[in-house]
């Protein structure tokens, strides 16, 4: 008799891809069941269940990934400038060769195969003011938000930016679609406010509801969510209108929610009839119109500037020393919204730890000089005076 082994058993790492496998088949599983059920007043306490049960299997399975390559949080980025731009998309689709045309630096190395960039690259883009941080990250592929090449590592660097550059070519541009699902599978949102609603877990009483404003979720549907996760007893608020992923959103916890734009590439390549119809077939699938831009010779790259700059909603805060003139050429550029405290971070955190209390002029002041706390929200153009202790 011949005992056969299998060594592959036996090898590191393999037992981690089998575990992999048998997990993206039980999704591949719900998410087929989801797509099979229709959904309506009977069927959405048995949709949300399945939803629930999705969303706290991918995570499981990311955590697993992260864990299986030893736990770290991807490549370390140090946040500088006024905010945070990356660039997200599938290899070669020149991303190096934007970021060196909007830094106008050759910080990037750029190539004509895949993969070139294996390294996050940061450069500094100043615009209109603005100090900007924009990182060049290696390619995303289907599979990044389950670890597959290099994916961890990447989408640990998106998920800490302030705005997502959504980058194709003008030959795959059906790859956003792709870009978009795994942005979303790593628990990121798109242009989408966090959802208002608070989950406190209690010892007793079941699942107690309270809602302000119109709420379409029903008791059960929200009770059939929390058991996915072992919840059963909890007071639940919820403000506004949400959906059941909200609300699952909300139960995970770790969604990041983050504004993005698409931007087409290579556009010098093509003629201007296929120009627009990538144009208009993207702008009807994701609602607004991408900026179609060529890295290779600038075209439009000032208007992409633009955007970048618009999409992250900077308001300009004038500093004022005490007894002296409010320094009106340079402002303090900050993104909304922002209170007295973002800014006293921004300078420095001594502001924060020995604030007093400031002074304002401007939309935000119901006086002039009007005496406010650290907590004030301002306005764009407001004059700030900030005293602290000694």
């Amino acid at each position: 008799m011949i005992l056969r082994i299998d060594i592959n058993k036996y090898l590191p790492g393999t037992y981690m891809l089998a575990a992999m496998s048998s997990v993206e088949e039980e999704i591949r599983e719900l998410e087929d069941e989801l797509k099979n059920t229709p959904y309506n007043k009977a069927t959405s306490k048995h949709i949300g269940r399945l939803k629930a049960k999705l969303a706290k299997i991918r995570d499981e399975a990311v955590a697993r990934a992260i864990a299986s390559s030893g736990g770290g949080e991807g490549y370390s980025v140090r946040k500088s400038g006024d905010a945070t731009v990356v660039l997200v998309g599938f290899p070669s689709v020149g991303k190096s060769t934007l970021l060196n045309r909007l830094t106008g630096t050759d910080l990037s190395e750029t190539g004509t195969y895949a993969f070139t960039t294996v390294s996050v690259i940061p450069g500094a883009m100043e615009h209109r003011g603005a100090k900007i941080q924009v990182l060049d990250i290696p390619g995303l592929i289907a599979g990044a938000a389950m670890g597959k090449g290099r994916g961890k590592e990447v989408i640990a660097v998106v998920r800490s930016a302030d705005l997502i550059l959504i980058l194709v070519d003008v030959f795959n541009e059906q790859h956003t679609d792709v870009l978009l699902r795994e942005l979303y599978d790593a628990g990121i949102r798109i242009n989408r406010q966090k959802p208002d609603i608070t989950i406190k877990r209690t010892a007793s009483g079941g699942i107690r509801l309270n809602t302000v404003g119109n709420v379409d979720l029903e008791i059960d549907e929200i009770r059939s969510i929390l058991a996915e996760n072992k919840i059963v007893n909890a007071d639940v608020l919820i403000r506004g209108d949400i959906t059941q992923d909200d609300f699952i959103d909300a139960m995970i916890g770790n969604r990041v929610y983050v504004p993005a734009f698409i931007a087409v590439n290579k556009v010098d390549l093509v003629d201007g009839k296929t120009r627009m119809r990538i144009e208009e077939e993207l702008a009807g699938r994701f609602g607004d119109a991408p900026i179609m831009v060529s890295a290779h010779n600038g075209y439009r790259v000032e208007e992409l500037k633009d955007a970048i700059f618009d999409s992250l909603e900077f308001m300009r805060v004038y500093l004022k020393p005490a007894g002296g003139p409010a320094d009106m050429d340079e402002p303090l550029i900050i993104q909304r919204p922002a209170t007295v405290e973002d800014v006293c971070n921004r300078i420095h955190r001594d502001f924060t730890d020995k604030f007093r209390y400031a002074r304002v002029w401007g939309k935000s002041a119901k006086h002039d000089a009007q005496r406010v706390g650290i907590t004030h929200q301002l306005a764009d153009g407001d004059v700030l005076s900030i005293v602290t202790r000694r």
